[in-house]
């Protein structure tokens, strides 16, 4: 079964410390998961249309795992922490090629 990626790019944190509020509760609901933090920085260097922001790569053992993840109370207790129009980012599941 192919490894599963939460991928995420934030175009702009617009409260910090809100930010920071869902970060002190989204890396232990993440890792209580099963998720595996590959890459949490700016770009090192940027190519094409890329976007000098943050990226953070998260691995999963499975597609199911990542849903879940998200699907955790622990990981909604984050979201409420982010709370809505702090950030504005992209975030997705992707399946890793097997």
């Amino acid at each position: 079964m192919p490894k599963a990626y939460w991928v995420v790019t934030y175009r702009s944190v617009k409260n910090p410390e809100a930010w920071k509020a869902y970060a002190k509760l989204a890396v232990p609901a993440i890792e209580g998961a099963g998720g595996r933090f590959l890459a949490r920085s700016n770009p090192a260097k940027i190519y094409e249309a890329g976007m000098d922001q943050r990226v953070v790569l998260v691995e999963f053992d499975s597609v199911d795992k990542a849903v879940a993840c998200h699907d955790t109370p622990a990981y909604k207790e984050a979201l409420k922490a982010l709370g809505t129009g702090n950030v504005e980012r992209d975030m997705r599941v992707v399946e890793g090629a097997a």
